[in-house]
């Protein structure tokens, strides 16, 4: 599918959530409409699998009835009742080749069949299939994976008949929108990417909590998949395990893996943490729509800074997990409240806790203890982490002294939709070489847009390419800067410190504007007095 066609794919199915959520908040909105979108991806995949499993038994069509009040049930399920003692060996070996099962009955085919008939079971049917998605389809768990998604609620309907016909026309208009376009797993995954970004416009400040924009990912992205101690040899042609920590809906670790993919490198495992259940969700959601099987990535839900995944809490440092590459977009200046145990927590002990008012820098030394040795870790911070002073000046030293701070990107403002503050990326490393600081001073290079704006190919092109050959000057641009000249300026990063975007002031020779005044001057009296003389031949008054 070209590009033109996905984005018309993404515009449709973002043109049916306007018209159908009527009065509804679009975050609830999103909620169903994804996971409808998910739910035709998973039945989608299961029946072309169970086609190529099943040969030339899998029956070739259910019926040709289509009267109004007639539900035409899914081929599957007709293979289903003729083939009684054979069911559980199929299931088996679906479990085998795609990692799952859906029963026929919960396929999205039925489920649309029953909102094109108005079936009074749709909604029955969607609660016990969302109930079997999450329990029995996955070997292992998908517990809660529709928990957010409240079919009993009013927002749809006051009666279950109202609820009932809502979501009849929703699914009908959705299975109508996608009917024209291919529905292979990278066109069906990129939609969900579009819409979840389209809501993510829609939802102002609450975005910043699921969704990073796609052009900035791609910087962090292709920043972490290249060699950490000489990046300029390309990316590694693997990496076996990549976290981020504040993962929201996925798509900073599918953008990860997208870059290594396109660049024909691997990725083992992917590993992200998110608090807010919705979103975590959404992130399971996204990780299994783009084509990834239960085993090639784990999502965890809880608080990051706490540390309450089990496996980041492995005490003995030789068991300790560490990862290739980290990502992360944490929510900027968030209030935490660190106890006394935390100060002695094996992530902050070395550094010190950073300050209530703002947990940049424990976001920072949380995911900074897992990185690996050859590892490279970005993540995205307000400029405020650059030079603010007390407890981030002492953490931000000691990581410059312990040469970690490999590179400050400074970005534009209004990029993101929860804030129009220009933020920063820093990229660390536990590997680096060079006795400098890499300064990247991007803050003038975008797209204006009406709403927000944006980075081009260009811009972003222009400044992995210049974190790649790693200059030593880029006039108004970029500047390798010492040790030594970070250590005078009281190890403050502020960006334009070192790179400044303003152009010198132009030179002004007074003396030559004198002359050239006095020559103007001159002139207008030469001419004044030649006019007054044409003036008294006409009899006129002089000026």
């Amino acid at each position: 599918m070209t590009d033109k066609e996905q984005k018309q794919l993404g515009d449709t199915l973002w043109n049916i959530a306007n018209d159908l959520r009527g009065a509804m908040n679009a975050d609830d909105f999103r909620d169903y409409m994804l996971s409808f979108l998910f739910l035709r991806y998973l039945s989608f995949n299961y029946e072309e699998a169970a086609k190529k499993e099943l040969g030339k038994d899998y029956p070739k069509s259910s019926s040709k009835e289509t009267k109004p009040d007639f539900v035409v049930p899914p081929a599957l399920e007709i293979w289903y009742k003729d083939n009684k003692d054979d069911v559980e060996e199929f299931e088996r070996q679906m479990r085998r080749k795609v990692h799952y099962v859906i029963k026929p009955k919960y396929l999205w085919s039925n489920i649309t069949e029953f909102a094109r008939t108005q079936n009074g079971e749709l909604l029955k049917t969607l609660q016990n299939g969302f109930r079997y998605i999450e329990n029995e389809s996955f070997e292992s768990t998908f517990r809660g994976l529709f928990s957010e998604i409240n079919l009993n609620s009013e927002k749809l309907g006051k009666t279950p008949k109202e609820k009932n016909d809502k979501l009849c026309k929703v699914i009908t208009k959705i299975a109508e929108g996608i009917a024209d376009f291919s529905t292979d797993t990278d066109t069906l995954g990129d939609a969900y990417e579009y819409l979840i970004g389209q809501f993510a416009a829609g939802s102002g400040k609450k975005a910043g909590e699921f969704y990073t924009p796609q052009q900035i990912s791609t910087i962090l992205s292709r920043i972490v998949i290249l060699d950490s101690q000489n990046p300029t040899t390309g990316i590694k042609p693997k990496l076996d395990k990549v976290l981020d920590f504040a993962c929201g809906s996925g798509s900073l670790l599918l953008n990860v893996r997208k870059q290594m993919k396109d660049d024909d490198g691997n990725i083992g495992k992917i590993y992200g943490q998110e608090k807010n259940v919705t979103t975590y969700n959404l992130a399971r959601m996204n990780m299994l729509l783009h084509g990834m099987k239960d085993t090639e990535f784990e999502i965890f839900h809880g608080d990051t800074l706490l540390n309450q995944w089990d496996l980041l809490n492995e005490m003995n440092p030789a068991k300790k997990i560490e990862f290739d590459a980290i990502v992360a977009n944490p929510p900027f200046s968030l209030r935490w409240e660190p106890n006394d145990t935390q100060a002695e927590d094996f992530r902050f002990k070395s550094y010190g806790l950073a300050p209530t008012s703002a947990a940049d820098f424990a976001f920072l030394l949380h995911g900074f203890h897992f990185l690996g040795k050859e590892g490279t870790m970005a993540i995205i911070l307000p400029h405020g982490v650059l030079f603010r002073g007390g407890a981030e000046e002492r953490i931000r030293t000691k990581l410059l002294k312990d040469n970690h701070i490999d590179t400050v990107i400074g970005l534009p403002s209004n990029l993101f939709y929860s804030t129009g503050i220009p933020v920063c990326i820093l990229v660390l490393k536990k590997c680096k070489k060079q006795e400098d600081v890499l300064f990247i001073n991007a803050a003038e290079h975008s797209t204006p847009g009406k709403r927000q704006n944006s980075l081009s190919d260009q811009h972003i092109n222009k400044i992995v390419d210049t974190y790649q050959s790693r200059p030593e000057h880029i006039e108004r641009y970029a500047r390798r800067v010492s040790m030594a000249e970070i250590e005078k300026n009281g190890y403050n990063l502020n960006i334009s410190r070192y790179v400044s975007t303003s152009k010198d002031e132009v030179q002004i020779d007074l003396k030559e504007v004198n002359e050239k005044l006095t020559s103007i001057n001159e002139s207008i009296k030469t001419n004044t007095d030649k006019h007054n003389d044409f003036l008294r031949e006409l009899g006129l008054p002089t000026i």
